[in-house]
């Protein structure tokens, strides 16, 4: 199957370029600024549209096996290649949690069956189960989760002596969900006497406060300079946070990387007056300086990566009082649309987002022949029209529990196509699911 793409704006690797590309069977063949003869089966003319690699989310939680109400893979799946994520990185907080190779293997084989992105599982830690943890391969495998903080699922790391095991002797990645716990429960008690069960919302930050996020991330990335460890902070909060990673050296020589997600770009506390507990995340929305921080140290390389944290529960769930309440929201359909949204109003490039949604993920994880469009590479891509806007509502929400916390948000631009392994999976809205994803592949990973 040989499908050209004609007169198309290519991002990538810090440059557009106007010209052609050929895709033929899973991957990109040919890219050229002049004329690509060939008999195509199929010749897209893309209007002088934009082609960005297809972006990688590296943390997600689709909720299959055991929360299967509020999400699963086949229907999350296809929100995110609806979004122009071709590839995502699945979290070990299901039911029952994966703290076997066997559970992480079962993961596998389900999203072989019914997913239309491609997908890599992390391996779930707890405080007894290194040995399992241990035997986890690096080539197919995405990495190790640890919470260093109570979140859904109930799957804290509270032990230093279980930390200290797992910091030096891992040799895959380490992604940490960081909030110090006893710090988090002094808050709570706090304010449970204050307000009983009827917290408000807008405490939220303040309970799960940036003292919390920076005494746990700092305690992380001390383990990890200890033992030289591959760490990778997820959902940075705070600008305090920043001042714990180095942009002085390139990506590919880090040892300790981070992460910031869409919500913590988009909103604010005060926005929790409107939203209340649709924008309850872990870690918390903090103050307006915090957001605009988190984009600046994007934009100066301290935060490597831009994901979504997606993390489902169904509008019933989600409208409970403060403690019942859970934390987290969908959010893969709409995270690139978010990031278009910030390229409109100047306040980032094109560039710069297929390097922090695609490249940098790639080089992060080390990502075999992904991230990148480039001749040889899977063709991972998503074509975007920058002039095309439309509103956010409940008929083109694809999420299982059928909400967004930017309902009737209009956006500028909108995905048109988005291909996955040479795949027209979406395309305006249609779907062609006759071929599934592939499990992501990594190379040196260690």
């Amino acid at each position: 199957m040989k499908i050209l793409i004609t007169n198309v704006n290519i991002v990538n690797e810090n440059k557009i370029i106007n010209g052609n590309l050929l895709i033929e069977d899973e991957l990109i063949s040919k890219i050229s600024e002049t004329e690509i003869n060939v008999n195509a089966d199929k010749t897209i003319d893309a209007q002088n549209n934009y082609l960005l690699p297809g972006c990688i989310d590296d943390q997600v939680h689709f909720r299959e096996p055991g929360l299967t109400h509020k999400g699963e893979i086949y229907t999350e799946a296809k929100a995110a290649v609806a979004g122009g994520i071709t590839s995502y990185m699945e979290m070990p907080n299901t039911i029952p949690n994966v703290f076997t190779q066997d559970l992480l293997e079962d993961k596998y084989k389900r999203a072989s069956e019914i997913s239309l992105a491609n997908y890599s599982f992390y391996m779930g830690v707890s405080n007894d189960n290194l040995e399992e943890v241990l035997k986890t391969n690096p080539r197919n495998v995405c990495g190790v989760k640890v919470f260093m903080g109570s979140s859904t699922g109930n799957m804290l790391v509270d032990k230093l002596e279980t930390l200290e095991g797992l910091f030096s002797q891992c040799n895959l990645l380490i992604a940490a969900h960081c909030e110090d716990e006893a710090t988090i429960k002094h808050n709570m008690e706090t304010f449970r006497e204050k307000y009983g069960e009827n917290v408000p919302m807008e405490c939220h930050p303040l309970i799960r406060s940036e003292e919390a996020c920076y005494k746990s991330s700092s305690l992380a990335v001390a383990l990890a300079k200890k033992h030289n460890t591959r760490l990778h902070i997820l959902h940075i909060s705070t600008e305090k946070e920043l001042e714990l990673f180095d942009n002085s050296i390139p990506l590919k020589e880090k040892r300790i990387t981070a992460e910031a997600c869409i919500h913590h770009l988009w909103f604010s506390d005060e926005d929790y007056k409107v939203k209340g507990s649709l924008i309850k995340w872990n870690p918390s929305i903090k103050k307006r300086s915090d957001r605009d921080a988190i984009l600046k140290g994007i934009l100066e390389n301290k935060i490597d990566v831009i994901a979504t944290d997606h993390a489902p529960h169904t509008l019933e769930e989600k409208h409970q009082t403060y403690f019942k309440a859970p934390s987290g929201g969908p959010l893969v359909q709409h995270s690139l649309p978010v990031m278009l949204e910030f390229y409109y109003n100047d306040k980032i490039s094109l560039e710069r987002i297929a390097e922090k949604m695609s490249h940098s993920v790639a080089d992060c994880f080390r990502i075999e022949k992904r991230g990148y469009i480039r001749e040889g590479y899977f063709a991972d891509l998503v074509l975007v029209d920058l002039n095309k806007s439309w509103t956010v509502d409940k008929s083109n929400i694809l999420y299982k529990c059928g909400w967004s916390p930017f309902e009737n948000v209009t956006f500028n631009s909108q995905i048109s196509k988005t291909f996955v392994n040479g795949n027209l999976v979406y395309d305006n809205g249609v779907f062609d699911e006759s071929k599934k994803g592939k499990r992501l592949l990594f190379t040196n990973n260690n």
